[in-house]
């Protein structure tokens, strides 16, 4: 199903501001060391708490894919680069943002986001590998940092404008704001930053490039997209420039000083793994309007002439169109003869729930979660399922299980805190709702549930102490008007199950 485009101003802000400027001299192509002064400037942890304040933006606006499998795919592929390159001095988030535009960026403090367009306009895993690459790069080589620090004073006074703009548009969610001080930052130093663009993207190249060879992909892998991506610059007048060239200028020479770095590093012959075409799959399934139109696509050639990720793609069509039994056919034939791919597994587990085959969904379930113990795409989905068939207490059983032992995102945590309501464990409901509104920056929201829930009769002590302790720390990160606010807050609070 189709979705609004991500309009906020905010992108187009981070991508043409912060990921792509750059402080050091055209030639300038040593890495940053550890003590430089750019630290004086902005630190890691500032640059971690402009990051943590823009991604909460993008997360309220409502455009970041919660798929689980898709997720769960580009942080493997994200995190096997950056492993090359990141020497543990920086912690990587890797995202979809739910937009047909080709385009890719990095936030400071290591969130890097790339549009559904950009990963369905990749012919291969090592494409998009390339351009993880790029920008895992950005943010190892602290091109936002260093241009702070290199530029002249009248270019860090717009640079301050623009982080300005950015936090003050994070915390309110005003887009008029940011381009507000886009426009008087963009006037004040516009050529600096185009100057120092091609510093940082040369580097940003250079650095990716030994990345992605020493992470086992081919490292001719950026090189390629650019070229596909030069190529749509040739189209009709009238047609749009993709993105990606808006904010990576690809030039002819760029291309080949590309292909000559991959030269430098042994050939690799890398085949496309089966997570890539399923990511890319569910993206194409779910871009089309209605589900009729998705069936015409994956219908347009015969199935016999299809291969696996075709007709995986016909059976997620056939089941956004009501056509359980057609799916039935097509994911039992999957999953018997590649018992290796989670996905088909989940796949049919859904499909025999909504035929009402509740057994044997279950089973599916089980067998999966004793394949793939604590997989996330798993584990999300049998808890979904346990839901339907009002078996909370097992639901949060193993959402707990996964949860501890796995880096939780805010959709999982509200997935959670559902569970553990429906399962009669409201203080714990109220807990993960509190965390729930931490992660989204809402401080004074989720000590308010903490309040909540220490209200609640027949607490337990632990409970009551581990509550107040958390009360306690989060206290010492609130502002002095969050304090008050907190203070002003009416005692009575939102019960669990309606905020959900």
């Amino acid at each position: 199903m189709s979705k609004p485009l991500f309009k906020s101003a905010l992108l187009s802000v981070i991508v043409t501001t912060l990921v792509f400027i750059s402080g050091a001299g055209a030639d300038d192509i040593k890495l940053p060391d550890i003590g430089s002064p750019a630290d004086a400037i902005i630190s890691k942890n500032d640059e971690a708490q402009i990051g943590r304040a823009i991604m909460r933006d993008i997360r309220n606006s409502g455009q970041v894919v919660e798929d689980p499998l898709v997720n769960e795919y580009i942080n493997e592929i994200g995190n096997r680069v950056a492993a090359q390159t990141n020497e543990g001095d920086h912690d990587f988030t890797f995202f979809v943002i739910e937009d047909p535009r080709i385009n890719a960026f990095a936030l400071p403090g290591g969130y890097i986001g790339v549009h559904t367009g950009l990963l369905e306009a990749t012919r291969s895993e090592d494409e998009l590998a390339g351009v993880l690459a790029h920008e895992v790069a950005h943010v190892t080589q602290r091109h936002i940092a260093r241009a702070i620090h290199a530029n002249s004073r009248q270019s860090i006074l717009s640079t301050a404008i623009m982080l300005g703009a950015l936090l003050a548009g994070a915390a309110g969610g005003s887009s008029d704001v940011i381009q507000a001080g886009m426009a008087v930052a963009q006037g004040t130093a516009a050529q600096q930053q185009i100057n120092f663009t091609r510093s940082n993207e040369h580097e940003a190249d250079r650095v990716g490039i030994s990345a992605l060879a020493d992470a086992g992909f081919d490292p001719y892998g950026m090189a390629s997209f650019f070229d596909v991506m030069s190529r749509q610059n040739t189209r009709a007048p009238d047609q749009r420039v993709p993105d990606f060239l808006m904010t990576h200028p690809v030039t002819a020479t760029r291309i080949a000083e590309a292909r000559d770095r991959a030269r430098g590093y042994p050939q690799i012959r890398s085949d496309n793994s089966i997570s890539y075409g399923i990511a890319r799959i569910r993206l194409i399934v779910d871009r089309f309007d209605t589900a009729k139109e998705a069936v015409a696509y994956f219908e347009r050639r015969p199935y016999q002439n299809q291969n696996d990720l075709e007709r995986y793609g016909r059976l997620l069509a056939y089941l956004r169109d009501g056509s359980y039994w057609k799916a039935l056919d097509i994911i039992e034939y999957l999953a018997g003869t590649n018992p290796e791919v989670i996905a088909y597994h989940i796949a049919l587990g859904d499909t025999q729930m909504l035929l009402q085959r509740h057994d044997d969904a279950l089973k599916t379930f089980e067998e999966a979660l004793a394949l793939f113990p604590r997989n996330v795409p798993v584990v999300i989905a049998y808890a979904d399922r346990l839901l339907e068939l009002d078996q909370a207490e097992k639901a949060h059983e193993i959402l707990l299980d996964l949860l501890n032992n796995v880096p939780p995102t805010p959709d999982q945590i509200r997935l959670i805190a559902r569970a553990a309501n429906a399962a009669g464990e409201n203080a714990e409901s109220l807990y993960y709702l509190s965390e729930y509104r931490f992660m989204i920056g809402d401080l004074v929201g989720g000590i308010g549930y903490l309040q909540q829930a220490l209200r609640l009769p027949k607490l337990k002590e632990i409970q009551r102490i581990r509550f107040e302790a958390r009360i306690n720390f989060i206290r010492e990160f609130m502002t002095e008007e969050q304090l008050r606010r907190m203070q002003r807050r009416p005692s009575s609070g939102i019960s669990a199950r309606n905020s959900q």
